[in-house]
């Protein structure tokens, strides 16, 4: 899934300007767009780009996005369901089926289970991130060896950063490489089967409001819901 704002930030555009029409941004974003489509691709995956729609998104704008998947040889379809319900996911359910039924996936993991928690985490920089090193303080270090000499060497590592960016710096758009991850800490979830490692400032559970969203939602006079917006 892709947004125009999400691949307008990424091409250098601030925040409080992603309304704006901006078709050369959102080609230089796209750069990040195509390093996804890289990373799908190398786990041996079809893959299809649905571009979430807004309304302020123009019809250039969308053809940029297009362009960018074209040139990577996958579909990007609009996907207009906010405002068009149902037939506006139409096309793009019938895009996913016919890739899913097309029997050209050929599925193989980043690391195999039993390369050691260190190496996996590396693969995981190196082959996703495009980083050139992987750092870490010897408390978290020896964490590491613990869990590997206690029996949990063989579970899949789980990368918590920034989803700003492909390296730890949130402001660090694009497509960057060459890169340091930085690995703060490591925690074990032995019910859920993996090693988090939590790489730079990011918080692992989100904070939540005040006052819920829900507190809004209700059903109007006409069985409608209301209070979603």
């Amino acid at each position: 899934m892709a947004t125009v704002r999400a691949l307008k930030m990424h091409g250098g555009v601030a925040r409080e300007n992603l309304g704006e029409e901006n078709v050369k941004a959102v080609a230089a974003g796209c750069v990040n767009l195509t390093r996804h489509l890289e990373n799908i691709r190398s786990f041996g995956l079809p893959v299809v780009v649905a571009v979430n729609r807004f309304s302020a998104d123009s019809d250039a704008e969308m053809a940029a996005v297009r362009d960018a998947a074209a040139a990577c040889g996958v579909a990007a379809i609009d996907a207009d369901h906010w405002s068009q319900g149902g037939a506006g996911a139409e096309q793009l359910a019938f895009e996913v089926a016919r890739v899913a039924d097309s029997g050209t996936a050929d599925f193989c993991t980043t690391y195999a289970d039993d390369l050691p928690l260190w190496d996996k985490i590396q693969a995981v920089a190196a082959r996703l991130y495009r980083a050139d090193e992987v750092i870490a303080d010897q408390k978290t270090r020896n964490h590491i060896r613990d869990l590997q000499e206690s029996g949990f060497g063989n579970l899949p590592v789980c990368i918590a950063k920034t989803q700003y960016s492909f390296s730890t710096d949130p402001d660090l758009k694009g497509a960057p490489a060459g890169h340091v991850l930085p690995v703060r800490e490591v925690r074990l979830s032995a019910g859920a089967g993996f090693v988090v490692v939590v790489c730079g400032d990011i918080m692992t559970m989100p904070g939540l409001p005040r006052v819920p969203s829900a507190n809004h939602i209700r059903l109007g006079a006409r069985g409608e819901v209301e209070g979603l917006f």
